[in-house]
């Protein structure tokens, strides 16, 4: 049966970009396919005599008239069990104007070149699918680089491997991570941000690491939440989830989160876990 991704996400997000690395892993991958053809496409691709058994597709704003009915058709796939994962592309208005200004694009549902009020209308037609994904990604800290690697590591996975695990830090007060799936919040832990000798090191330097992991309350917190992960990890993988991301913040996104977000990718290895700091570099 031929396994299915559809990616969707704002215009500006980096769908383009998505796409292509799938394509250069394999998929057979169509932009824009009005999703009420979709049960027919994939019965040509599963009677294809060229072996189709991994299809992108790309489904967004210029579905025009059909996106009203995507969810539903959406849902029908997914409750007949098939292999259908949906990545969700987002991006802060404030990057997406950016984006927009740079590359001198109108936005499709703009009307006299006010970009913020064509993100809001996209964002309202968009709001159900994004619901739906499996995965969704926040591309505002990406470059192309950066989110290259990411659906690589997403999608470039053995057979073997289901779930694909994601772990980053964050800094509350940098904006909350709206594509976690889990949010942990470790600003309970000793700070070394009031340490003057470890204030400009962050939590990949031997000595804030020391200084996070030997304290007592930090020990007891790690036990019981690699404990608590490793009973909620398989049940996600039984339940068929093939995506969790889980984000760990601290005040800055420098120090605490870091340390737990590294200890946790060295606990989780045999799961081959994603991980990034998202504000390791912010002031």
């Amino acid at each position: 049966m031929t396994s299915l991704v559809i990616i969707s996400g704002l215009s500006g997000s980096g769908k383009s970009t998505a796409v292509n690395v799938l394509e250069d892993l394999g998929y057979y991958c169509v932009d824009n396919l009005p999703l009420t053809l979709l049960p027919k496409f994939i019965e040509l691709c599963d009677n294809s005599e060229k072996d189709i058994q991994k299809v992108a597709l790309v489904i967004d704003i210029r579905e025009g008239i059909f996106l009203d009915r995507a969810p539903e058709l959406i849902r029908e796939f997914k409750d007949r069990g098939y292999p259908l994962d949906i990545i969700f592309l987002d991006s802060s208005e404030e990057t997406l104007i950016k984006r927009y200004k740079e590359t001198r694009r109108k936005h499709p549902l703009s009307s006299d070149g006010n970009i913020s009020e064509g993100i809001s209308r996209e964002r309202d037609k968009l709001r159900e699918i994004k619901n739906l994904s499996d995965l969704t990604i926040d591309t505002s800290e990406y470059n192309v680089h950066d989110l290259r690697e990411l659906i690589r590591d997403n999608f470039d996975r053995p057979d073997s491997q289901r779930l694909s695990l994601n772990i980053f830090s964050f800094g509350h007060k940098h904006g909350f991570p709206n594509e976690a799936d889990m949010v942990f919040d470790v600003r309970f832990l000793p700070n070394p941000h009031f340490v003057e000798e470890l204030k400009e090191l962050d939590g990949r330097s031997d000595e804030v690491i020391e200084y996070v992991l030997e304290n007592e309350i930090t020990k007891e917190y790690l036990q019981k939440l690699k404990g608590f992960l490793e009973y909620l990890i398989p049940k996600y993988d039984k339940e068929g989830k093939s995506y969790l991301t889980i984000a760990i913040g601290c005040t800055g996104g420098k120090h605490r989160s870091v340390a737990i977000v590294d200890t946790l990718s060295q606990h989780f290895k045999h799961l081959s876990p994603k991980i990034r700091h998202r504000d390791i570099l912010k002031k």
